[in-house]
């Protein structure tokens, strides 16, 4: 009988997992539906490029990158994810010097550029 019990209340626990684990999944799955805002990779911008990209630009900086249409021109107009994307020690690898940005911030930039550009 106690077997019996044991097996009934394992079945119901993994029911419980089981059921936990999907709702975890749906809610991936609803946040992967959201566009990229400039909102939401800002913080790259000012933590890895504004030492040299700065207003007025330092360092040899051709421009700034300071905001959203800085940044915005920079994507469009200056291969700037082709930049952030070379490998480490490749020639014009940005930031100038390494490390490399993360994949993961190099992703959500692309991602940034694939979803329109937008600013909000």
């Amino acid at each position: 009988m106690k077997t019996v019990a044991l097996i009934l209340i394992s079945f119901l626990l993994l029911g419980c997992t089981a059921s936990t684990y999907d709702d975890i999944e749906e809610i991936q799955e609803e946040n992967q539906g959201e566009l990229v805002t400039y909102q939401d990779v800002a913080f790259i911008f000012q933590n890895n490029c504004t030492v040299c990209h700065s207003n007025p630009p330092q360092n040899g900086a051709p421009m700034p990158l300071t905001n959203y249409s800085e940044v915005k021109d920079a994507v469009e107009d200056r291969d700037l994810i082709d930049r952030i994307s070379r490998e480490e020690g490749e020639q014009g690898l940005m930031p100038l010097g390494g490390p490399r940005l993360p994949q993961q911030q190099i992703d959500l930039i692309t991602q940034w550029n694939l979803d329109g550009l937008l600013e909000n």
